[in-house]
């Protein structure tokens, strides 16, 4: 079904947006940085852009990405909420369904929990059961997965959870450009869009492009290392572990190409499945638990669409299948590493 037409009158959604422009001047900016300017430039394009959250507004954001949209929208538009998720996830949700745009910011996706209802039964299931007659054009977003020494119930990766849902778009970046021009294409399509940064990235730099308006498109992934022996598929903070391991892997002769997903729903197999062509191994790297994950469910659809191909059966490298501890030295064995990844590469090419 087909969104109302009345919302988002006069502002195009993000279909059809260019892919990256190769040699756009850039600057060096955080992730946080990005994430700022890409909330601050959609919400001087369209005045139904507003942001609600704990701590987003006088405190600047409990990670500071809301730094200085007070000062410049006012608390019209940046709202500090109570600890309430559920109840202002629902604010968020009618304000979309009334002709807004609201991003909603979660301090972390592990109390989204308390909001899991609104999200999935009200955001995501809108447009269906209405018949294409009222939508629900709303960003939810924070820090997903595990940060620094925040035990099991701050250390959740919700990547599997919520690409399992049919009526909304996932989003998980890995750098700052692309963070920047998924998020302005979030708030732009006329769908919910979930986006899962995360809080180790928030501090790491990267090179984002000088334009009055990047986009990144959802729903394409990126090879970002060419290679013709493996394919490494990853997101988020999984791409480090991933690029580290196939830096370590030239040095031994073994050429992988690089995968990064950027959106895990929908999922680009199309991308995944040519370069599997090409190498005819697969291994992929996330830092969620493994029983049902984004990485099964590549697994899976190249075993199942490309299976002619494989030379080695497809490797997984995650998490630990354990809540997440609080001590450092276990924390660091329920994560994955790229000495992982790279036993699994030499694993699937039988080096």
């Amino acid at each position: 079904p087909q969104p109302s037409p009345t919302r988002g009158e006069g502002v195009p959604p993000a279909q059809g947006i260019a892919p990256e422009v190769a040699g756009t001047e850039t600057a060096t900016q955080t992730m946080r940085e990005a994430l700022r300017d890409a909330m601050a430039e959609e919400m001087r394009r369209d005045p139904n852009v507003f942001l609600m959250g704990e701590e987003v507004a006088q405190y600047q954001g409990a990670y500071k990405v809301s730094q200085g949209l007070l000062d410049e929208f006012g608390p019209k538009r940046v709202i500090d909420t109570p600890i309430t998720e559920q109840g202002f996830a629902g604010i968020g949700v009618g304000a979309a369904m009334a002709g807004l745009k609201p991003i909603v910011e979660f301090m972390t996706w592990n109390f989204a929990m308390q909001a899991i209802d609104q999200i999935i039964n009200s955001a995501a299931k809108t447009l269906y059961m209405s018949g294409g007659q009222l939508g629900c054009p709303i960003v939810f977003r924070g820090p997903n997965g595990a940060a620094a020494r925040v035990a099991a119930q701050h250390s959740q990766c919700f990547s599997a959870w919520y690409a399992h849902v049919p009526g909304m778009k996932v989003v998980a970046p890995s750098n700052p450009a692309d963070a920047k021009g998924l998020l302005k294409a979030a708030i732009r399509d006329p769908n919910p869009v979930l986006m899962l940064e995360n809080e180790i990235l928030y501090g790491s730099s990267g090179p984002v492009p000088k334009m009055d308006d990047w986009l990144v498109p959802i729903g394409k992934a990126k090879v970002v290392r060419a290679g013709s022996h493996v394919t490494i598929v990853s997101f988020a903070r999984g791409m480090v572990y991933a690029l580290d391991a196939a830096g370590q892997l030239a040095g031994d002769g073994i050429e992988a190409e690089v995968i990064d997903l950027r959106t895990l729903r929908p999922l680009d197999l199309a991308t995944v499945i040519e370069s599997v062509k090409k190498t005819n191994r697969l291994v992929t790297v996330e830092e969620a638990w493994p029983v049902c994950s984004v990485g099964s469910e590549i697994c899976a659809q190249v075993a199942m669409q490309a299976f002619d191909y494989l030379d080695a059966p497809p490797a997984k490298v995650t998490g630990a299948d354990v809540p997440m501890p609080y001590a450092a030295n276990l924390e660091r064995l329920a994560l994955p590493s790229s000495e992982q990844v790279v036993e699994a590469v030499k694993s699937v090419c039988y080096a």
